[in-house]
């Protein structure tokens, strides 16, 4: 029997390097589409030791006739499509481009399955930041979007298209609606990894202080490596559906901070209010973390904790990692990281 061929936009990111080491397991032939000015970034798949089992090829998802020639190419079985402006900060400086990669890449990739004569699977990445301001406890599949930054909306334009092309064309389309997902591999600047590289040097002597943003918006983070498995398991089911992974709790940047500290073993206490709160070492009365407004969305998104009941359920999916483990990973693995530079 040929191997399934499964295509990976994203490759090079996080969630990209996981799934394709997921699949290479599953005895999958993997392509990964990126863009020719990010071929220098692959150190996740070099760190996982599958970059030489996977085949690139050079594309960008909004130009459609990159993906013509890739779908023309290869006999694609299924699509997962990772790639993404995905830094919410920066969305608000480029909404223009944010939207063009989001929402227009999709768009993309659907009209080609839609006059494909293979029958393609899609995978969408959905995002909980769509949910903005929702004002529920928890969020689910039925919870309604308030999105609160064009990364969000972005977002939801695409995941409503995959919704529309699975029930206007009969696609077998799908949208994950990943609520945050952090790993060793996260980029640096998204705010667990910066806290994490952050306190490390600040350990370690090679940082004086760390500033950061709002410390009291709190998410539900869980561990990628744990989340790809849920992709892959919404593009095996019979009947294309959307799902929320997540783990179900949720804790703020401020808890980060403090379980990052623990771990450290440095004996700290915040002080002040406001823009004015620290993180002091009680030992040196040195400040290790400052609030900066800069730093602050111009629209918050204070509280996300996901209901993956339906993926527990339909899926026989659940998260395998907790927030202390994780934490515990991404703090080691920074610690090694800086003690090497």
């Amino acid at each position: 029997m040929p191997k399934k061929i499964a295509l990976i936009t994203g490759i090079s990111g996080q969630d990209g390097a996981y799934l394709a080491k997921f699949l290479l397991k599953k005895k999958y032939k993997v392509i990964g589409v990126e863009r020719r000015s990010a071929r220098s970034n692959n150190w996740r798949l070099e760190k996982l030791k599958i970059s030489k089992k996977i085949l690139i090829e050079d594309a960008d998802i909004k130009e459609i006739n990159n993906l013509i020639r890739l779908f023309s190419k290869h006999k694609i079985d299924e699509v997962y499509n990772l790639a993404a402006q995905s830094f919410v900060y920066s969305s608000f400086n480029n909404p223009l481009e944010t939207s063009q990669v989001n929402a227009i890449g999709v768009l993309n990739f659907l009209e080609i399955i839609r006059n494909s004569k293979r029958k393609i699977k899609f995978y969408q990445a959905s995002t909980s930041e769509m949910f903005g301001k929702h004002g529920k406890k928890y969020q689910d599949e039925k919870t309604s979007f308030y999105p609160r930054s064009p990364y969000a909306t972005s977002k939801a334009f695409a995941h409503y298209s995959v919704q529309n092309y699975r029930e206007s064309y009969g696609l077998h389309a799908v949208s994950g609606i990943l609520f945050n997902h952090e790993s060793p591999l996260r980029g640096e600047e998204f705010i667990t990894r910066k806290i994490t590289l952050g306190l490390s040097k600040i350990y370690l002597g090679k940082q004086k202080t760390l500033k950061v943003g709002n410390i009291y918006s709190k998410r539900d983070w869980g561990f990628a490596e744990d989340y790809v498995e849920a992709m892959w398991k919404m593009m095996q089911s019979k009947n294309p559906k959307d799902y929320v992974v997540a783990t179900g709790k949720n804790y703020s940047v401020k808890q980060f901070i403090n379980e990052c500290v623990k771990i450290l073993k440095i004996k700290t206490k915040w002080i002040g209010k406001g823009l004015n709160e620290k993180l002091v070492d009680t030992k040196n009365k040195k400040i290790i973390i400052s609030i900066d407004k800069k730093f602050f969305r111009p629209t918050e998104v204070e509280n996300l904790r996901g209901n993956f009941y339906k993926a527990k359920k339909e899926l026989n999916w659940k998260p395998k990692t907790n927030f202390s483990k994780l934490v515990k990973m991404m703090m080691k693995s920074d610690l090694d990281h800086v003690k090497k530079i």
